[in-house]
């Protein structure tokens, strides 16, 4: 399930309250708070090269010298009291956002980047003009918990070298250009429980351990690729919330999504595959809220069990092998949701034949 952050405010509009209320502060505030905001200076440094990188836009029209870094626009900084702040030589910088700008545009600046070394969240969202591929200075963030490069116009690999981001909790490499293989080191991240690489160009197999280490809540998004082979049995162990694998290649048994052990599964798609399973034989939870199976070559019927998912808002098996009467609870749902199959019947459909 993609996370994201709304924001309510223009970045133009933003940048401009902020600016605004900066102004008010500091007539009231003593000067001592300015040191309070004032960031570590190697870390002020590497958001001015940051700046010089993207050709100073005007994204970055807050980073200027009478405004505390702290306080530069999409720039979060720790709460290290000034005191501490001033034994350290300043707050760190824990969070870089760059998003919805067209007009910045340029390589991700890795080693810029790389210098920020307590940063934690890494955002780059709608800028298409940020471009190239994902420089392998990342690497070094040792702190990052939270990477997002979406919606832009990076290519290249996903890279094996994001294994070594041991923090990672979160990773969203959605609509950019990147092709290759899901790499397998992510799988080795003991914390990484989200993942969202759809929307791009990858090809290959899925790696069996992926979100294997997740944890209680993991959330898997590889929609809209072209990968194949199977749905690997492993995720049987894991223990999805979401997961949404549709539009690719895949074949064969998808089983192990569903069954006893996946009493948190609220979303699930599977749709435009060539998948080919038994689909009486699933087990749902009761806290399932979408299912998308359709375009596929599933067989069998629609569980008994499936009329009584109270939580159930979503549920479409179009266009695969199903036959059987459908279950009571499914005549709420709309004609579309059953077409296309062998033998279905029972409301919302036609009558069964005695």
């Amino acid at each position: 399930m993609d996370r994201c952050v709304c924001v309510t405010l223009t970045r133009p509009h933003a940048v401009l309250l902020g600016l605004v209320l900066l102004a008010a502060a500091a007539v009231a505030t003593a000067p001592a708070s300015k040191s309070n905001q004032q960031c570590h200076s190697g870390d002020r440094a590497a958001l001015l090269a940051v700046k010089a990188a993207f050709g100073n836009a005007s994204y970055f029209v807050s980073w200027t010298a009478d405004i505390p870094c702290c306080d530069w626009f999409g720039v979060r900084c720790d709460a290290t009291s000034s005191s501490s702040a001033t034994a350290t030589g300043g707050r760190r910088v824990v969070s870089l956002a760059v998003m919805r700008d067209a007009g910045v545009s340029g390589p991700v600046p890795g080693a810029a980047i790389a210098r920020l070394a307590g940063l934690q969240e890494l955002l780059f969202l709608h800028v298409p003009g940020v471009s190239d591929a994902i420089p392998p200075a990342l690497a070094r963030l040792s702190a990052l918990t939270d990477l997002t490069i979406s919606r832009t116009g990076v290519s290249g690999p996903v890279p094996a070298f994001l294994g070594k981001l041991r923090a990672l909790r979160s990773l969203d490499l959605s609509f950019n250009a990147l092709t290759g293989a899901v790499p397998a080191s992510l799988a080795a991240l003991p914390r990484l429980s989200s993942i969202n690489l759809g929307r791009n160009r990858l090809t290959g197999a899925i790696p069996p351990l992926l979100l294997s280490k997740a944890g209680p809540e993991a959330f898997l998004t590889l929609s809209h690729n072209n990968l194949s082979g199977t749905v690997p049995a492993e995720f049987a162990a894991v223990s999805f919330v979401q997961v949404d694998l549709s539009r690719n290649a895949l074949t064969g048994d998808a089983s192990a999504l569903f069954g006893r052990g996946k009493a948190l599964l609220a979303a699930v798609n599977l749709s435009r595959n060539a998948l080919s399973f038994d689909m009486s034989r699933l087990e749902f939870p009761e806290r399932l809220a979408s299912l998308d199976v359709s375009h596929n070559a599933i067989r069998g019927g629609v569980p008994a069990a499936a009329g009584n998912l109270s939580q159930l808002m979503f549920f479409n098996v179009s266009y695969n092998q199903l036959c059987g009467e459908l279950p009571r609870g499914m005549a709420s749902f709309e004609v579309y949701s059953f077409r296309h199959n062998k033998c279905l019947c029972g409301a919302p459909l036609p009558a069964c034949q005695a």
